[in-house]
């Protein structure tokens, strides 16, 4: 899956090491999925997707960490753990991403911010356990990040792909902290879907974290972060084998 640039959106800019890439739907997803079933908020509503809800199986959020010094650039990838956004009646939505599921330096997670080559798995396991640390993220205090929709807005223009845009505004929780955010995103109609990518930045200095480094600075990352949202959500109600969700 390709980025477009139109959508990085320097809001005030922020950090947030969020992020995966595991289960992409595949071709084919869209018309297996109806078959077969595919995952959402089932296990809350009986097996069943609602219109607006998020497919969480193939629902992912990418984040582009960005280095200082001799420091690495990394991408991680998250998955979420409820979402809901109705993108035609412009009502308010929620997405709620789970922190302790971001990995970072997946190969795909790599691939989908842009950057080559493989990180060895000791070198992961380091990068995650700082990631995910009380000096960082503290995933263990704060599980969950939370981006509330008030509103959801179709723009007058297309994106470089030819596809619908929409304007996305709401407040961003991170870390405990909450910061007024906007995302520009395009919405592609994969019937019974609506795939939906858009970008936007932060400084993870505004949420009260402060970039990782060490060797007095010569090693880092950087302050700002990109972070790519990738969902999946339902255009019609589906019913969904709970066995799917994951």
């Amino acid at each position: 899956m390709q980025r477009d640039p139109c959508f990085r959106m320097p809001i005030g800019l922020l950090a947030v090491c969020l992020l995966v890439l595991f289960g992409f739907p595949q071709p084919g997803f869209a018309q297996q999925s109806q078959q077969v079933g595919v995952a959402g908020n089932a296990a809350a509503k009986g097996s069943v997707l609602e219109v607006g809800d998020l497919h969480l199986g193939s629902s992912r959020v990418y984040i582009h960490v960005f280095k200082t010094g001799f420091g690495h650039e990394h991408g991680v990838a998250g998955r979420l753990k409820a979402g809901h956004l109705n993108l035609e009646n412009g009502s308010s939505g929620r997405l709620v991403f789970d922190m302790l599921s971001f990995d970072a330096d997946g190969d795909d997670a790599r691939r989908y911010v842009g950057l080559t080559g493989s990180t060895d798995a000791d070198t992961r396991q380091q990068v995650n356990a700082n990631m995910h640390g009380a000096s960082i993220l503290d995933t263990r205090t704060h599980p969950t990040a939370t981006f509330a929709i008030k509103t959801a807005t179709k723009t007058s223009e297309n994106s470089s792909r030819g596809l619908p845009v929409y304007q996305l505004d709401g407040d961003f929780t991170l870390h405990g902290v909450t910061h007024p955010i906007r995302i520009l995103a395009d919405s592609e109609a994969k019937p019974p879907w609506i795939h939906l990518r858009g970008s936007f930045a932060i400084l993870q200095s505004q949420y009260g974290i402060t970039p990782f480094s060490k060797a007095f600075g010569a090693v880092g990352v950087a302050d700002r972060l990109e972070i790519y949202g990738d969902l999946w959500i339902a255009a019609q109600r589906l019913a969904i084998p709970p066995s799917s969700q994951r």
